[in-house]
């Protein structure tokens, strides 16, 4: 469903999301299943615990929607990268090759169906934090259900706010005409909020949950992300401190770096936050991820786009097992058993977000099950390792990037051998080679790029532009609708 977020956010309303997740209790993601008959008036809502945990519910459900994970995520996440490129065939869907060359324009629908998506989040979660309050239940239910809407308004904050810079900041349910426009607030305002967030999160989330809430935000989620914003902003002090309260929290790298990405293996001890998803046999409203299905080996598991590019290929060291666990290279046979023909249109395909052939089911979409990774341990120790070397305790730096490279190398010791180096610069430009290689087809590239200022080193030969394209451009439908109250990004 497309929104004009900032002047008609009221359209996109509960009675439209509320059943988005309906709350069972047969396995460990109930909280995921739903059900699209009987929609509830918005009227007669809010009023039990039920209607509280369905409303939740609704927050996790719309995190995998098409806006979130398909398409528009790709196209502004990971497109403009060095590490992908648009996949498929040269004419299917040929306005990736806008984000590719950074030539796309504010009124192109992509820009805006991203916003979009990130606002529905919002909006769910504003509507839980205003109306749960009120209702007579559990006191811990209830504040840790306010603390699970804070996590995911938090994170789909720092999706605009990197993505597009100043964006307009809407904490409450809009009720007039002059609440629903607002201008934008400018980027550290918006981190500031996403720091509150988090910090009013953490203090509530539990630490783990049992099965049957497997996938929810916690503690350790909550303090990573606020790390990540952290990150973000240079706050070196702050990213070292809150890294390693993460590290004291008893996360473990998982052992195999390829089995880690299978969906047998999802919300392991390495993972802080993943979008859950699932295929449902008995739903199929409830099995709609599209992330695996876009990014699938065309015509045998999906649709081929967001491959694996030549340059990703060969920024990993040799041996370093990462790049076939991270690559389906055409020709290859994975280590589930499927043999990649070499009349696949693409050399190659994200292999993190591969699902074996066999589990394709009729009528579904494919690798519905899949879910998305955030946010991993791994990232976690290779922020605390730059922000050590950022404030000059290398000796630190090295202890968490090399957990991170002897996980990698598992049982080889002639490949990744331990990084030695002290100096600074070696070390900072060693970590972020790492976090190449180590965080590769999870989003985080070109984001990273633009964050330590080597836009133009790295991107400038795609057309990259300094003082323009370290933020995409703001919907222009959404500057018409706010009657110019919103204005756009420089350079656009």
């Amino acid at each position: 469903m497309k929104t004009l977020i900032n002047k008609n956010i009221q359209t996109w309303c509960v009675t439209a999301a509320i059943l988005a997740a309906t709350l069972v209790s047969s396995c460990k993601k109930d909280f995921l299943n739903v059900d699209p008959q009987g929609v509830q008036p918005e009227t007669q809502f809010w009023k039990t615990p039920e209607d509280a945990a369905k409303a939740v519910n609704s927050v996790y459900a719309n995190l995998r929607s098409w806006n979130n994970v398909a398409f528009n995520a790709i196209a502004i996440e990971s497109t403009g990268s060095d590490e992908a490129d648009k996949g498929s065939t040269p004419t299917d869907a040929t306005f990736f090759n806008l984000y590719d060359t950074f030539t796309v324009t504010s009124t192109h629908g992509t820009i805006l169906d991203f916003w979009t998506g990130q606002y529905q989040n919002i909006q769910l979660c504003n509507q839980v934090l205003e109306n749960v309050p009120g209702i007579t239940m559990d006191e811990a239910l209830k504040a840790r259900f306010l603390a699970e809407a804070k996590f995911v308004r938090a994170f789909s904050y720092f999706r605009l706010v990197r993505a597009y810079g100043n964006v307009p900041l809407r904490l409450t349910i809009p009720k007039n005409e002059a609440e629903r426009n607002l201008p934008q607030s400018p980027k550290e305002t918006v981190y500031a909020q996403i720091e509150k967030d988090l910090t009013e999160a953490a203090a509530v989330l539990p630490a783990s949950y049992n099965a049957e809430n497997v996938g929810r935000a916690t503690k350790g989620a909550a303090i990573g992300m606020r790390a990540k914003a952290a990150l973000y902003q240079k706050k070196w002090a702050e990213v070292l401190s809150l890294t390693n309260e993460v590290i004291g929290m008893g996360y473990t790298l998982f052992p195999d770096f390829e089995k880690g990405f299978r969906v047998e293996n999802e919300n392991n001890s390495e993972s802080l936050f993943e979008i859950q998803a699932a295929l449902l046999l008995d739903n199929k409203d409830a099995s709609n991820s599209q992330y695996s299905q876009v990014q699938g080996v065309a015509g045998h598991m999906g649709w081929g786009f967001n491959t694996p590019s030549a340059a990703l290929a060969a920024a990993f060291e040799p041996g370093d097992p990462r790049r076939d666990a991270t690559i389906i290279f055409k020709g290859e046979t994975t280590p589930q058993g499927d043999f990649i023909p070499a009349t696949v249109p693409n050399d190659r395909y994200n292999q993190k977000s591969y699902v074996p052939f066999n589990t394709k089911v009729s009528g579904y979409n494919e690798g519905a099950q899949q879910n998305i990774r955030v946010l991993r341990f791994a990232d976690i120790l290779l922020m605390n390792a730059e922000a050590a070397n950022e404030l000059g305790t290398p000796s630190q730096a090295l202890i968490s990037l090399n957990k991170v490279r002897a996980r990698a190398r598992g049982g080889n010791p002639t490949v990744l051998p331990d990084v030695t180096t002290t100096d600074q610069t070696a070390l900072r430009n060693a970590i972020y080679k790492e976090r190449q290689v180590e965080l590769a087809m999870e989003n985080d590239r070109y984001f990273d790029v633009i964050r330590q200022g080597r836009g133009t080193e790295v991107f400038g030969i795609k057309g990259w532009k300094a003082n323009k394209n370290e933020v995409w451009p703001i919907p222009e439908t959404e500057i018409e609708q706010s009657s110019g109250l919103l204005k756009q990004n420089l350079g656009y």
